[in-house]
């Protein structure tokens, strides 16, 4: 198959390399530099270099901000049977567009990124396939994605968000908190390491990113029940309530286990 992916960023290049021994695998980047760091594929730069390579699949893995941008930029190259696909973790807008771009389309959500997950081991990672779009173009990554190891997981679009909000919203403000918060040690201890690391790799990724994230609409019901929990603990503090905390260790561990 002839693949075309946008963008040559960390997921861009993830996907050439995995796919270019299987498929004949061009990139297409406004940024020449970022090129350096592709191989065993064609570099295009140019809009008539997608039109003469004829794609019958187009991976979108610019940054979220540009998604449905550079989808509108290419559309007048491709081939009106070429399926559209991305792979961002904000579906914001996207149902609607496919809808109206009269191609066939597939999305998808690898749950993982090159800042913590080990790209050689993806095994205890995780993948969502949206259920809406073309069956082929779902079967393609559903195949792609076993060969990878990943759990797959199917969601609609609503269903996706609905999941996006609580598996990144409460991590990705909780791990806001305690960065307004730290102060820098000279002796830190284990968990203060490991919370600072987990830190730097959330607020490495894009701030537009973060934002759409937080900005879904299911985030705020989501984030609420961050602040009734601390409202809650910080009463047993207060009181200094033993047998407050010893219940309430109880609850979160039974969640752990859960």
């Amino acid at each position: 198959m002839r693949i075309l992916v946008m963008g040559a960023g960390k997921m861009g290049s993830f996907f050439l390399d995995v796919l270019s021994f299987d498929h004949e695998v061009a990139v297409f980047e406004h940024d020449a530099k970022r090129l350096r760091f592709t191989y065993n594929c064609q570099r295009f730069t140019s809009l008539d270099e997608i039109k003469a390579f004829k794609p019958e699949l187009v991976i979108n893995a610019v940054t979220v901000k540009y998604t449905i941008p550079a989808f509108k930029e290419v559309m007048p190259y491709l081939p009106e049977d070429c399926v559209i696909s991305d792979i961002s973790s904000v579906k914001t807008g996207l149902k609607s567009f496919y809808e109206q771009s009269d191609h066939p389309y597939v999305s998808t959500h690898p749950m993982f990124g090159p800042t913590f997950a080990n790209l050689n081991q993806l095994s205890e990672e995780n993948a969502i396939i949206i259920s809406e779009g073309d069956e082929e173009g779902r079967r393609f990554f559903r195949d792609l994605y076993n060969k990878l190891g990943l759990n797959i997981y199917e969601y609609t679009f609503d269903e996706h968000d609905r999941t996006v909000a609580y598996s990144l919203s409460i991590p990705f403000v909780s791990t806001f908190v305690f960065a307004a918060v730290m102060k820098h040690q000279d002796a830190p201890g284990t968990t203060f390491k490991r919370h600072m690391k987990i830190a730097q790799g959330v607020l490495s990724e894009d701030d537009y990113l973060l934002q759409e994230i937080l900005f879904n609409p299911y985030t705020h019901d989501q984030v609420s029940q961050i602040r009734e929990e601390l409202k809650e603990l910080l009463d047993i503090i207060d009181k200094k309530d033993a047998d407050g905390m010893k219940s309430y260790l109880a609850k979160i561990r039974k969640h752990i286990k859960q």
